[in-house]
């Protein structure tokens, strides 16, 4: 960490996991309420990193939501039912016998809402003894390593986002046709740049899982432009590793950061308790 951010942090332990983005936050039980000097540092290394790491937890769905709602609005999860006691809570699973995990491919969250979310938060209840490793990536940089010639392309370029786009939704329809309901056709149309509200910076807000053209073009026209960003978005040096541990939490922008779980622990069973925070128009 530079001295500057260093100096910005006198609440938490904030040690960087990755050049790009990424940082692990100990010595916080954010089990237990917190004082607002602390969560304001949360809240600043969430902007700083993208996204925060916390392990050694021990969430009830109560309590993870408690943290959720002094970070942001906690919204349902669209489609999908949350936990009976707790309906904010969406269960995350995978089974032994199950081979395709949910939404395994890279993507920022819901991109197909009008409002997609600001962010989403993970925690881990049972985890597999290897892989199902996250992997992050930040559009900042993806944006900003552009040519300007290529910038000034994306510019004004709108980018329109579907629920039914296959890889994405193969998990969910799953999950859908499991518990005997019906999936609706979402769309959203997005800048293909966003600019980020609270930090001012521009990201790249297409992905491959959900992204299916630009608007005013055809899917047979568009397919050249959006291969190379959904390759471009994900170079390694744009991106972290996390590993999971039961208790570990992730607290994700998806504003500016994709995500993409791997899907390498056939045979095991993965448990996680997701919490999706409530977002604003792209612009």
């Amino acid at each position: 960490m530079n001295d500057y951010k260093r100096r910005r942090y006198k609440h938490l332990d904030v040690a960087p996991v990755a050049g790009a983005l990424g940082a692990e936050i100990a010595g916080v039980d954010i089990s237990r309420p917190l004082e607002d000097s602390v969560v304001a540092e949360i809240r600043r290394a969430f902007l700083d990193y993208l996204v925060l790491f916390f392990h050694g937890q021990k969430l009830t769905p109560q309590a993870q939501l408690a943290f959720a709602r002094r970070l942001g609005e906690p919204m349902e999860y669209p489609q999908l039912k949350g936990l009976p006691e707790c309906p904010l809570i969406t269960p995350v699973v995978k089974l032994e016998h199950e081979r395709v995990n949910f939404g395994g491919i890279w993507h920022s969250d819901t991109t197909y809402l009008e409002r997609p979310p600001m962010a989403s938060m993970l925690y881990a209840i049972e985890i597999p003894p290897y892989g199902g490793d996250t992997l992050f990536a930040n559009q900042y940089l993806a944006y900003e390593t552009l040519s300007d010639a290529y910038r000034k392309l994306l510019d004004g370029l709108i980018g329109v986002n579907s629920s039914l786009k296959a890889d994405a939704s193969r998990t969910r329809e799953d999950r859908l046709r499991a518990a005997g309901l019906e999936s609706k056709v979402l769309v959203g149309e997005h800048p293909v740049v966003r600019t980020h509200p609270e930090t001012g910076r521009k990201a790249l807000f297409v992905n491959i899982g959900h992204t299916t053209h630009f608007k005013g073009l055809s899917e047979d026209e568009s397919r050249p432009l959006l291969e190379y960003l959904f390759q471009h978005q994900v170079r390694p040096e744009f991106t972290c590793r996390f590993r999971w541990q039961p208790g570990s939490l992730a607290f994700w922008d998806n504003r500016c950061a994709q995500h993409n779980p791997v899907n390498d622990y056939h045979g095991f069973r993965r448990i996680m308790h997701r919490v999706t925070l409530a977002g604003e128009r792209p612009h």
